[in-house]
């Protein structure tokens, strides 16, 4: 073998090489633009979620409605109850 067909060979390899290293290159800046969107979109999701916390004056009115009724309707139950017993 001469000198120009191991170049040529050697040539051809490293240009595949060449390729290959860019495709990986490329698809990991895309990779990591994509990651970096993902972040920003979790972060604005997190931050929305933290905002809409029930405010306290709102769930102890609320608390204390849903409280009274059921306790309103155990104690119609309880009166339904004592009333069949007495038969």
């Amino acid at each position: 073998m001469d000198q120009s067909l191991i170049n040529i060979i050697f040539g051809a390899v490293l240009a595949v090489a060449g390729w290959f290293l860019n495709t990986i290159y490329t698809s990991l800046k895309d990779l990591q633009s994509a990651d970096r969107s993902l972040t920003d979109k979790v972060a604005a999701i997190e931050v929305l979620v933290a905002g809409e916390y029930v405010k306290r004056d709102y769930f102890e009115r609320h608390f204390e409605q849903l409280t009274n009724a059921i306790f309103a309707r155990l104690d119609k139950i309880s009166d339904k109850i004592d009333g069949k017993a007495d038969k």
